[in-house]
């Protein structure tokens, strides 16, 4: 059976949002706080599910359409200087990023595709309207991969495998070795070989996330990544749902709820 659950990524982002500029190493941190919420990475991957469920000929057009219009009413959300202003120009171009903003919206491809080419290819699509760099869109097809084959039910060993033939991460390094060194670290190259370490680490959604956030740096990105491949292996426990479901707007819920309609 096939798990294709889409929160994953935002409960990653939201448990993740508090720590982003007030980092912790631990991993026994309270999940959620009174100032716990969405922020860029759910509201893009967000976008990128729309434009799934709108557009059967998958276009840029279609796609840069779903994330201005999305990213607009959610100003304030926490996005980067220059996809801000991506974001409000009238005829935005791609300007060569290698931010982990590629990785952090890509996840609902790798549920959506049929073929492991497909989720590579639309992968691509999502990155390179704005995060055209070549590690841009290896960062948006290895977190979109991983995605699509657990979804599939590939195991840990087959995706680490995939993973470090197809682009060349290192994972072969732990969570406990990472964490001390690690810092602040927006790039795809810098953050997600580590989010998915932590999902091949980790032996539960929680602890996935727990091991995701733990190591510092750009944590709701690392923590929504790592997130949607978790969700695709492990159930989410329903209290997490619950807090998570409560603290997005109806609007953005309303979005979640229809691609996975779209899914069934």
């Amino acid at each position: 059976m096939k798990n294709r659950s889409m929160l994953g990524a935002l409960v990653g982002d939201i448990i993740g949002s508090v720590y982003e500029f007030r980092n912790t190493k631990r991993t026994d941190f309270d999940l959620f706080t009174p100032w716990s919420t969405f922020t860029d990475d759910s509201v893009m991957t967000l976008a990128v599910a729309k434009w799934l469920v709108e557009d059967e000929n998958h276009t840029e057009q279609h796609l840069i359409k779903c994330m201005q219009e999305l990213g607009q009413l959610y100003p304030n959300a926490g996005y980067g200087g220059r996809f801000y202003w991506w974001l409000v120009q009238e005829d935005p171009r791609p300007y060569n990023s290698w931010g982990n903003g590629a990785g952090m919206r890509v996840s609902p491809v790798g549920l959506y595709a049929k073929t492991l080419d497909e989720a590579l290819l639309l992968a691509g699509v999502t990155a390179s309207v704005s995060h055209n760099h070549p590690e841009g869109i290896k960062g948006a097809q290895a977190i979109a991969a991983c995605v699509f084959l657990c979804k599939e039910g590939r195991s840990k060993q087959e995706i680490k495998e995939f993973v470090e033939s197809r682009f060349g991460y290192d994972l072969h390094r732990t969570i406990d070795e990472i964490r001390p060194g690690y810092s602040f670290d927006v790039s795809c190259q810098g953050s997600v070989p580590e989010a998915i370490i932590a999902f091949l680490e980790g032996n539960s959604f929680e602890e996935v996330v727990r091991l995701a956030v733990s190591i510092g740096g750009d944590s709701d990105t690392i923590g929504c990544m790592a997130g949607a491949i978790a969700s695709c292996m492990y159930p989410i426990p329903e209290e997490i749902v619950g807090k998570c479901n409560a603290i997005l707007p109806n609007d953005l819920r309303e979005i979640k709820d229809n691609f996975l309609a779209f899914l069934a």
